[in-house]
């Protein structure tokens, strides 16, 4: 429980303008989970607040608790992220995972995996270099984060009969369903299996198809590291005219977890309209 002063280290994952001078910052705490506090005075020019309580900057603070906000009294920086600004995709990328993160973090309960695990994929965005997908740190970012929040979807095994499912690239039409309320994977074969079944298995709405190669990538995402495409796909389909297919990945999980937040993603918009160079 918090006493009227106490201390946490925090990083910002969102801000806006507050009265006057001051500035309504949301973080996001090992030890409190989400904290919504103002910074005051922090628009002032000669503030030492003001660099402070910017976007994935990490602080310890000093906070006196109030009656519906807390205040920030004292903060002195332990870490930051500089290289997401100066990239226009990174830095969207980041916003996308702190709106991520702000819906699936708690207040007043520690966070403390959260909060280590999203430290962690924007020192991966930050360190990427130009050459690597963007959309397959975003993929592998937004799985790590949906798993370790409890809802995680399920890619390995159809949700309906439970039986494994592996990639098929020896037949080109060949595919997967997943279902957004049935959690993950579905057997389309279950279908012609049913047809003569006097009570046939009531299949949930299938949102995607899922190509052999994407359903590669997603079953590869639970890894530590992002795998990459060559050492996890077949050799003879990895010719000059192969797209990874990343952004599929991405939109899949993307909307899964829109689906499973019961909201839409404010950040996704800026990414959409990204020029393709940024990815």
């Amino acid at each position: 429980m918090k006493s009227r002063i106490y201390q946490a280290t925090g990083i910002i994952l969102k801000g806006m303008p507050f009265q006057e001078a001051d500035r309504l910052v949301t973080l996001l705490s090992p030890e409190y989970g989400l904290i919504r506090a103002i910074v005051p005075g922090a628009r002032k020019q000669k503030s030492k607040l003001r660099g402070r309580c910017e976007l994935f900057v990490i602080n310890e603070l000093l906070i006196a608790k109030g009656r519906s906000l807390d205040k920030i009294t004292q903060a002195e920086t332990l870490e930051s992220y500089p290289g997401l600004s100066k990239d226009l995709g990174k830095l969207a990328a980041a916003q996308y995972l702190a709106e991520l993160v702000l819906n699936l973090a708690l207040d007043e309960q520690p966070q403390l995996e959260l909060y280590e695990l999203l430290n962690e994929h924007l020192r991966r965005l930050e360190r990427m270099s130009l050459a690597e997908s963007l959309y397959g740190y975003l993929a592998q970012a937004v799985f790590h984060l949906l798993a370790i929040a409890g809802i995680g979807p399920q890619v390995h095994y159809c949700c309906i009969t439970q039986e494994e499912l592996s990639p098929n690239f020896n037949d080109p039409s060949w595919c997967v369903g997943f279902s957004f309320d049935a959690g993950g994977l579905i057997n389309l074969a279950i279908r012609d299996k049913e047809k003569n079944n006097p009570n046939p298995i009531v299949l949930p709405v299938i949102n995607h198809r899922l190509k052999a190669s994407e359903l590669t990538l997603l079953q590869h995402l639970n890894q530590s590291f992002l795998p990459h495409p060559g050492k996890i796909l077949p050799s003879n389909i990895l010719d000059s005219d192969f797209t990874v297919p990343w952004l599929q990945v991405e939109h899949l999980l993307r909307n899964y977890a829109q689906y499973q937040l019961g909201r839409s993603f404010r950040s996704v918009t800026l990414i959409d309209n990204l020029p393709e160079a940024e990815f």
